[in-house]
C-alpha cells in the first residue's frame, strides 16, 4: 500500500507495476495526482531544476517547453505518467488516511470515511511540504478583501488590476511576484527575511530540439545524465564540501545581486548577510527586473497588523490593498503527520519521533516493522531533483519486497543502533554544510540544527544500493534458521 500519489508515490506504484506486482493501492487524499503539483497552481509557478532532469528517468519527456517547467506541465506529466503506465486502477483519489497501525504481521490501515484496509508493507509518499503554515497576523480575519495561501490559490479571482499584498520572499513569493509585475496594478511584497536570488534564463525549447529529442530518445538519456553528472552533483558538493566549488558558487550568486540591482538602497534591503547557499538557492527569471519595476515595493520593516483595508507596517503606514497573497511556506516537520501510526508494541510516531523526525537514511524507522518513507527526514533535498532522489529509494525499498515476496523475509525494520550510529555521523558532518554557516529557514529543526544529508547525492545513491542485514531486524518465514548474519 502507497499514501500519496504525488511524484514519489506515483513513481513507486510504476516500480511495483514494472515487478509485476497487481496487488498494491495509492490512496490519496487530494483529488488528482501530482502531490505538491496538483496542490499549488499559483501565477508564476515553475520548477526551478531543469525539466530534462526534473522527471522520471524511466519515462523521459522530449517534449517539454521550457528550460524550467511550469507547473501546470508537469502536472500533465505526472497524469501522463499514469495513464502511460496503468497506475488508474490502484488509485483511491479522494481518501484520506487518518490511522495506520501494525498488528504484528500486517498493517491495518484506516481511511477518513472509517474503511478499513490490509497491506503487508506500507509505503508513506507524503511528501515534505504539504501542510501549509499560516503565520499568525494580528487582525487577519478583519481584511475586507480576498486573502488565501499559495498552495491554495484561488483560481478564480481575477487579479488584473487589482492591489496584491505578497507576504513572503522565498521561492514562491519570489514567483508570485514576478508573474503580477505589471499585471496587477500594484504588487507590494513584505519580506519577512531576505534570500539570495540567482537569475537564470527560462527559454523555450525549440521545434527542431523536441523533434530531435522524439526521434533519437538517446538524446534525453544524455540531458538527464549530464544534469545530473555535472551540474547537479556539483552543486551538491558546494553545499556539503568546503572548498573552491562552494566559494565559486557563492561568488557567482553575489554578483548577481551586485550587478542586477541597481538601486543600491533596495540592493542593501534584499541582499542577506548570510553567505550564499545557505538557505535554499532562489532560482528566478523575473524577480530582479520585478523589484525594480515603478509598481512593485518592496516593504521590510515587518507587519505590524492587518486591517480591512490592506495592511500597516510596523513604521505605521498602511498598504492599502485588495487581495493578500500568503506565500509564507510550509510546516517542514510533518512528513506523514497528523496520521497516526503505530508500530511495534503500540509505539507511535510521535513517541518515536519526540525529539523531532528522524528515520535510517531516510527510507525505515526502527519500530515499524515494513514501513517505508520517500522523501523521509535528513533527504538531499536542497536544489536537487526529488524526483531522481525518490527514485534512489524506490529501488531500495524494491530489494526489500522483493525479498518479501521470495519468501526470504517475512518483516523488517531498521536497528536502533544502526540508526542511532547513522544521525551520530550525520550529527558530526552537518557542521561542514553551509548550511551551518549562520542562517536559519525550514532546512534547520527548532534548535537549529541541520536538517538535510550532510553528504553528496552521489553518496546517498551508493549508500541505498548496498543496505546491509545487519543494520535492520530482519523476521525470517516460520521455521527458518534464516536472519541477519
Amino acid at each position: 500500500m502507497i499514501i500519496g500519489a504525488g511524484i514519489s508515490g506515483i513513481g513507486m506504484a510504476c516500480a511495483l507495476k514494472t515487478q509485476g506486482f497487481g496487488d498494491f493501492k495509492v490512496y490519496e487524499k487530494a483529488t488528482g495526482v501530482g502531490g505538491t503539483w496538483h496542490h499549488n497552481r499559483y501565477p508564476g509557478l515553475a520548477c526551478d531544476v531543469p525539466s530534462r532532469f526534473y522527471q522520471y528517468s524511466f519515462d523521459l519527456n522530449p517534449g517539454w517547453d521550457r528550460l524550467f517547467a511550469p507547473g501546470n506541465e508537469i502536472r500533465s506529466y505526472v497524469e501522463g505518467v499514469v495513464e502511460r503506465h496503468g497506475i488508474e486502477p490502484h488509485l483511491e483519489l479522494g481518501t484520506e488516511i487518518t490511522d495506520a497501525r501494525w498488528d504484528g504481521g500486517r498493517w491495518r490501515v484506516t481511511c477518513g470515511d472509517g474503511t478499513v484496509d490490509e497491506a503487508d508493507v506500507l509505503v508513506c509518499a507524503t511528501g515534505v511540504l504539504h501542510r501549509p503554515h499560516v503565520p499568525d497576523l494580528p487582525g487577519l480575519e478583519t481584511f475586507a478583501g480576498s486573502t488565501f495561501h499559495s498552495s491554495r490559490w484561488n483560481e478564480g479571482e481575477e487579479l488584473t488590476g487589482k492591489r496584491v499584498a505578497v507576504i513572503g520572499t522565498g521561492s514562491t513569493g519570489v514567483q508570485i511576484t514576478g508573474a503580477l509585475a505589471g499585471v496587477a496594478a500594484r504588487v507590494t511584497v513584505f519580506q519577512r527575511s531576505r534570500h539570495w536570488v540567482m537569475f537564470a534564463p527560462n527559454p523555450r525549447y525549440t521545434r527542431l530540439g523536441k523533434g530531435l529529442a522524439r526521434r533519437f530518445p538517446a538524446l534525453g538519456r544524455l540531458g538527464y545524465h549530464g544534469y545530473r553528472a555535472t551540474l547537479f552533483d556539483f552543486l551538491s558538493q558546494a553545499t556539503v564540501i568546503r572548498g573552491p566549488r562552494r566559494r565559486i558558487s557563492q561568488a557567482v550568486v553575489r554578483a548577481n545581486h551586485r550587478l542586477l540591482i541597481r538601486d543600491s538602497g533596495l540592493r542593501e534591503r534584499v541582499t542577506p548577510e548570510y553567505p550564499p547557499l545557505c538557505k535554499r538557492l532562489i532560482v528566478s527569471p523575473t524577480w530582479f527586473r520585478a523589484i525594480q519595476r515603478p509598481d512593485v515595493e518592496v516593504v521590510d520593516t515587518g507587519i505590524e497588523r492587518v486591517v480591512p483595508e490592506g495592511i500597516v507596517d510596523r513604521a505605521g503606514r498602511l498598504h492599502e490593498v485588495d487581495v493578500i497573497a500568503l506565500a509564507t511556506g510550509f510546516d517542514a516537520q510533518a512528513f506523514m503527520r497528523p496520521m497516526s501510526i503505530s508500530g511495534e508494541d503500540g509505539v507511535t510516531l510521535e513517541e518515536a519521533w519526540r525529539n523531532g523526525p528522524r528515520a535510517f537514511r531516510t527510507v525505515g524507522l526502527p519500530g515499524f516493522p515494513n514501513l517505508f518513507t520517500l522523501q523521509g527526514p535528513h533527504g538531499p533535498a536542497g536544489n536537487y531533483s526529488l524526483l531522481s532522489l525518490a527514485e534512489t529509494q524506490i529501488a531500495f525499498v524494491m530489494r526489500w519486497i522483493d525479498r518479501i515476496r521470495a519468501g526470504e523475509v517475512v518483516a523488517v525494520a531498521p536497528t536502533q543502533a544502526a540508526t542511532d550510529a547513522y544521525y551520530e555521523e550525520l550529527r558530526a558532518q552537518a557542521p561542514e554544510t553551509v548550511w551551518s554557516e549562520g542562517c536559519r529557514s525550514w532546512y534547520h529543526d527548532p534548535d537549529g540544527r541541520v536538517e538535510l544529508w550532510p553528504w553528496t547525492a552521489r553518496h546517498f545513491r551508493e549508500l541505498l544500493s548496498r543496505p546491509s542485514d545487519g543494520n535492520f531486524d530482519i523476521t525470517p518465514p516460520p521455521g527458518s534458521a534464516c536472519g541477519p548474519p
